[in-house]
């Protein structure tokens, strides 16, 4: 075995085991750690992890910068005039925006400073202050796209096109879960009490060109979380456990007549199906958390699917060791009413965030708990519309924007990069959103340089083929 992941499939290093794969999935056993799947955890395992989960709180649209954490006050002076050319350097602008004059809407909110850190917090987010000690602020992030939906799938899987495997696949695929009850990743996607014009495509969450048992599994905030999973009424268990059986006998003798890796899958996956008929009903009944858990959450916390019931089943996952968790919260796509409509987002998530902190810090996971939150990109400081109106809103800017991240190894009370006068260039220590990744991978204990998959011919890395580092000075 060479110095790549990518040279050997789960399937390819469980068949040259001698392990009888039909077996354990007949068995019951799949999902567990067997000692090839030991030894394959071995050969990706690097170095020693600092984190064992995710958390990635993804905020989709876009948050303004400006409004939440990159304090400007200097702006003030620059109110209404245009924004000078030395500062846009000609980059490039959307389609909304190109025609108009650029001219200078500063920062709407009040900041302060908070905790020993100092770290600057908009008054929008109070909650989110109250634990700057606890978090890493990068306010240096940098990507490449533009629109949203080229920006959060670079965001979440490394490259602008669809059809590469999502950073929860990835993580999936190289480390697995120590839940055999659970799929190894999980989403969970905000229910609005407004309908959201801010799509949120599958392939954020899919597996691309791995193994389909690595896709984010979705849990839908209706009476049956998952799709297909409950039996038809009058289906007995055991007769259910029958059928189970006979279909894994079925597809187990495929298999070994095409060794096709979609097969071993399929397998899997009506074993975790069925196991899965007790553990989800069991997942989502929060009768067993007492009234203080929703008081740290927040009043929203009792609607099922709000952001904040999401935030409480993230928890819920991550003490039952499932490994990547991933929240969409809709809607920072402020072209307009940026005063109404951003507020509207922090007060949807500002509770909830801090609270996940809390509450996995009290109960001891958050050492060992990567919590990340963020979007695609962040806004321009020139007001789309009219600047001095409470209508005026901010376009898309990919050339610098915030992102905070928690525990896992990561070093807290810190605030890592800088941005220009004008927010609208990095002026200190760049961090792409590859760079990104391959930190939350070395977290992980995975080295993004060797953690590979080899597809029609070539090696793939969620990190690409450009350069990538790991930003070692926010490491605790």
């Amino acid at each position: 075995m060479n110095n790549s992941f990518s040279s050997l499939s789960r399937r390819t290093f469980l068949h040259q085991s001698g392990v009888n794969l039909g077996a354990i999935a007949l068995g019951g056993l799949l999902g567990r750690e067997s000692s090839a799947a030991s030894a394959l955890q071995d050969e990706i395992s690097h170095f020693a992890p600092r984190a064992k989960r995710v958390i990635f709180l993804t905020q989709s649209g876009g948050p303004s910068q400006l409004e939440l954490f990159d304090h400007k006050p200097s702006l003030k002076k620059w109110a209404g005039k245009e924004l000078p050319d030395s500062i846009r350097q000609g980059q490039r602008l959307t389609t909304m925006t190109r025609n108009q004059k650029q001219l200078i809407l500063p920062g709407i909110t009040k900041f302060d400073r908070h905790g020993e850190s100092g770290a600057t917090v908009s008054e929008w987010l109070p909650h989110t202050a109250s634990i700057a000690d606890d978090l890493c602020f990068v306010k240096s992030m940098v990507t490449d796209q533009i629109n949203h939906a080229p920006a959060m799938t670079r965001f979440l899987t490394g490259h602008q096109l669809p059809g590469r495997p999502s950073f929860g696949a990835w993580t999936s695929y190289g480390l697995g879960s120590s839940n055999r009850n659970l799929p190894d990743y999980l989403v969970l996607i905000s229910k609005m009490k407004r309908p959201s014009d801010q799509p949120l495509y599958d392939h954020y969450w899919g597996s691309g060109f791995l193994p389909s048992q690595y896709q984010g599994v979705k849990l839908r905030n209706a009476k049956d979380p998952v799709l297909y999973l409950r039996d038809p009424d009058g289906l007995p268990r055991h007769l259910r456990r029958g059928m189970i059986d006979g279909l894994g006998e079925l597809n187990q003798m495929r298999l070994q007549q095409s060794g096709d890796p979609e097969i071993e899958t399929r397998i899997q996956q009506y074993e975790m199906a069925f196991r899965m008929q007790t553990s989800i009903p069991e997942l989502n009944d929060l009768s067993d958390e007492p009234e203080s858990t929703f008081e740290l959450y927040g009043p929203d916390s009792r609607r099922p699917g709000s952001y904040a019931a999401n935030c409480i089943l993230a928890r819920r996952l991550a003490e039952r060791g499932v490994r990547f968790v991933q929240l969409f919260h809709p809607d920072w796509d402020h072209h307009s009413r940026l005063p109404s409509w951003c507020t509207a987002r922090c007060r949807d998530t500002d509770q909830p965030s801090a609270a996940l902190v809390k509450d996995l810090k009290l109960r001891g996971l958050l050492d060992d708990t990567l919590v990340i939150w963020g979007g695609e990109f962040g806004r321009g400081v020139a007001g789309q519309g009219k600047w001095d109106s409470p209508e005026a809103g901010r376009d898309h800017h990919p050339r610098c924007f915030t992102i905070w991240m928690a525990g896992g190894g990561v070093k807290p009370g810190t605030t890592y990069g800088a941005t220009d006068d004008f927010s609208y260039n990095v002026a200190e220590n760049p961090v792409h959103v590859q760079d990104l990744h391959a930190t939350a991978l070395h977290l992980l204990g995975i080295d993004h340089e060797r953690f590979s998959f080899r597809f029609q011919g070539l090696d793939y890395k969620l990190t690409g083929v450009e350069s990538s580092r790991i930003v070692s000075d926010i490491l605790a």
